[in-house]
């Protein structure tokens, strides 16, 4: 690739792996609907990255780019608040195990993507995972059908959110290659920050009168999940591969399932227990590669 990275890439995804496993917690602990609390966690993302950007003379560097790519990074923002918005609302609907499993199937879809537009075949070891991993699913699904609809409709927004996840990796992935940190990740965060905010309009969310209890929620969703998290792995985009990368979050599940028993008292069901430790393997072995890239 021809730079080295100051940090060791693996060091900077295990430092997002811990950042992101506080995201469900303090969303749960955050007094707010979902558009909102996805709003000003993009909103305030953004405003703190504003002066690297700036710094970094980004505008400059995207022009250079052409409209097309910036639209097409847009487009990428668009696929993130789409993510944002399902996963979060999804918290309010169903447990913080079954939400992050959900939502963490993005390896599997990175991987069938992958096969398709990237060219990397799925192997027999692929396709046995993805099979173990929908059939850890189901049992997860199975155990939440019994405790109502609103657990089945919060396990299929974060399995939505999943979806979005992927597409957004593999974005960063592509993009990443060309484009420095900020530069990437100041017009996809813009994207996803106007785009949320259009949704809470549209949706008649409020995005005004909360408290500064609430806003300093706001401020450490920004911080820790996304600064420390999300742009830390975006980081790692440029060193390691998708699924990689992917497969590395899955670290998110269990930190956030040991959290949520530890700090809300939310004890997962047999169900989500067995179902998630098949889901995990199946995606551990549908995606896992174990190699870093040179481009």
């Amino acid at each position: 690739m021809g730079d080295e990275p100051r940090l060791p890439p693996n060091i900077a995804l295990l430092i997002s792996i811990l950042a992101v496993s506080t995201a469900s917690i303090l969303i749960r602990w955050t007094d707010a609907p979902p558009l909102a609390i996805a709003s000003y966690r993009m909103l305030i993302s953004v405003a703190m990255l504003a002066p690297f950007f700036i710094k970094n003379n980004g505008l400059e560097k995207l022009r250079e780019h052409g409209t097309g790519h910036i639209l097409r990074l847009f487009s990428v923002g668009v696929v993130l608040a789409v993510h944002f918005a399902s996963w979060i609302t999804s918290l309010s609907l169903t447990t913080v195990a079954s939400s992050v499993i959900f939502v963490h199937i993005d390896p599997i879809f990175v991987a069938i993507v992958s096969h398709f537009f990237l060219g990397d075949k799925l192997t027999k070891r692929t396709t046995i995972g993805i099979i173990v991993s929908f059939i850890g699913i189901s049992i997860i699904a199975m155990g939440d059908a019994h405790t109502g609809s609103s657990n089945l409709t919060g396990d299929l927004l974060a399995l939505i959110g999943g979806v979005m996840l992927g597409l957004y990796i593999l974005g960063g992935r592509i993009y990443r290659k060309s484009l420095d940190l900020t530069t990437y990740v100041m017009p996809v965060y813009s994207a996803a920050a106007l785009t949320l905010v259009a949704m809470s309009i549209v949706t008649g969310t409020s995005l005004l009168g909360y408290s500064a209890r609430t806003f300093g929620f706001f401020f450490l969703i920004a911080l820790i999940p996304m600064i420390f998290g999300h742009t830390l792995y975006n980081w790692a985009l440029r060193y390691l591969s998708a699924p990689v990368v992917s497969v590395s979050l899955l670290g998110e599940p269990v930190g956030a399932s040991i959290l949520a028993y530890l700090l809300l008292g939310e004890t997962p069901n047999s169900f989500a227990v067995f179902g998630g430790v098949v889901t995990l393997i199946g995606i551990l072995l549908s995606a896992y590669k174990g190699n870093t890239t040179s481009d």
